[in-house]
């Protein structure tokens, strides 16, 4: 995979701000826009939260060029400077949380707790090898292709077919999303190392996982735990899967409020 990553201009990027607090800045996954969070709703009485969509996602275009982790942490500390954010919490769940660790060791002055959702600093080598051929199918047949495996991934079988409302916003998110947007995102996750970021956050941090994860993301949650200085131990969402807090939103919420404090 030829790899040239660019900057991102933040000017690109819709901020969607509710709730009053604290803020908390909120990170989603692949395929997926701002809207992901918004089963977050109940915190919205203690802390205010802010949500935008990744490059090629929801209402942000696509960019000029590829992008790594860098440039997605670069492009983050831009519109919080822009927003005045000097400090605040960050959550980040599987893309999201891959930045979040990067942006979290980067500027470790900036996030004072940290929740890590379903996600890894670094995938090992045979996702790191199946990104690109990913990236090629979203750009050839569009992300309506992937949908069928991914909703397996996402989800545990009984809420696939169950296929309640979280189930049901997921299909339509991955349903709308850009072919080429997912596809730039794909390369970023091929390339991203956050691992010695990961080593350098100061701030105290929640790990969290659906207990039906993929083994690679346990691996990642054990490395996390043992490598963030101020990790905590990791909490496993029961019965769910990759897309955790879509899953279980009412069991997500009570942890983020009582680590939130």
């Amino acid at each position: 995979m030829e790899w040239n990553p660019q900057p991102l201009d933040a000017a690109d990027v819709t901020v969607h701000r509710r709730g009053k607090g604290k803020p908390l800045v909120l990170l989603h996954c692949l395929g997926m826009t701002h809207r992901f969070w918004d089963v977050l709703e109940p915190l919205t009485d203690r802390y205010e939260l802010i949500a935008y969509s990744f490059p090629g996602h929801g209402d942000t275009p696509l960019p000029a060029g590829q992008y790594g982790a860098p440039e997605l942490t670069a492009q983050l500390r831009a519109i919080a400077q822009r927003e005045g954010l000097a400090t605040f919490h960050l959550a980040g769940i599987s893309m999201g949380g891959s930045v979040a660790q990067h942006f979290a060791g980067t500027h470790p002055e900036m996030i004072d707790k940290l929740i890590l959702c379903d996600c890894t600093p670094k995938y090992n080598e045979e996702s790191r090898a199946n990104w690109p051929a990913r990236a090629g199918i979203a750009r050839k047949d569009g992300v309506a292709a992937l949908i069928p495996m991914l909703m397996q991934t996402f989800f545990t079988p009984p809420s696939v077919a169950e296929n309640g409302p979280n189930v049901q916003f997921v299909r339509a998110a991955f349903e709308a999303c850009s072919g080429e947007g997912y596809a730039r995102a794909c390369e970023m996750l091929a390339m991203v190392d956050a691992e010695a970021e990961a080593r350098r956050i100061t701030a105290e941090t929640l790990i969290m996982l659906g207990s039906n994860e993929r083994q690679a993301f346990k691996d990642a949650a054990v490395w996390m735990r043992a490598n963030i200085p101020n990790a905590r131990a990791v909490i496993e969402v029961p019965d769910a899967g990759h897309a955790s807090v879509r899953e279980r939103p009412s069991f997500c919420v009570d942890q983020f409020a009582a680590f939130l404090g």
